[in-house]
């Protein structure tokens, strides 16, 4: 008697089981999409929000500069004031016979700060004197915030310090290839802000000034 061979059976899968099983392969698929994402993100060269306040600062720092020049002529080489005092007396004219032709300066803001530094310069000095003017106890501290209020950045403020009721500072107001520096003391009604000149590259040192 011959045995009927059993029927073969096709290995099926459930579609209960299924299921669960693509959707677990679909998480795997958004969590490994997601890791990439956030290394991209991690690993990109996007400044911090530090750069960022510092890059808008300097900017209006250098808008403020541009503000206060700008009925100031262009940059131009400095010219040295004449030495020859006939230049300066009226047509006709004649000097007193014992005329002394004055030195002409050899440096100091005269000779080595260019007309629009030579301009600006006196309006920032009269705005930042009206500004201390009435500041009846020139702290360093109030002093800078003045300073600040005005558009003077911290990074350009430099050697402030107080010597009795006087608070002392100096401003790098460098711009487009000058030398221009500001020498300030604040002490009320008895303010005085001068101008200097800075060197002409490197950092700003108070010391290396010229007056």
């Amino acid at each position: 008697m011959r045995r009927t061979p059993a029927p073969t059976r096709t290995a099926t899968r459930s579609p209960r089981r299924l299921r669960p099983m693509l959707a677990m392969a679909a998480l795997t698929a958004l969590t490994l999409t997601a890791c990439g994402a956030e290394k991209t993100d991690t690993g990109g060269s996007q400044g911090s929000p530090a750069d960022s306040a510092g890059v808008r600062t300097d900017a209006a720092f250098t808008k403020m500069l541009s503000e206060v020049a700008r009925q100031c002529p262009p940059s131009a080489p400095p010219e040295a004031p004449p030495s020859d005092p006939m230049r300066t007396l009226p047509s006709g004219a004649t000097p007193p016979s014992n005329a002394i032709e004055p030195a002409a300066p050899t440096a100091g803001p005269e000779v080595e700060l260019n007309a629009r530094d030579w301009c600006a310069s006196s309006l920032h000095e009269e705005r930042i004197a009206q500004a201390l003017w009435d500041l009846a106890d020139p702290t360093p501290a109030k002093v800078r915030s003045i300073l600040n209020g005005l558009g003077y950045i911290d990074e350009r403020i430099h050697g402030l310090e107080r010597s009795g009721t006087t608070t002392r500072f100096f401003l790098d107001l460098r711009d487009q290839g000058g030398r221009l520096c500001l020498d300030g003391s604040a002490a009320g009604e008895e303010t005085v802000v001068d101008k200097c000149v800075a060197p002409a590259t490197g950092p700003f040192k108070a010391g290396e000034r010229k007056v």
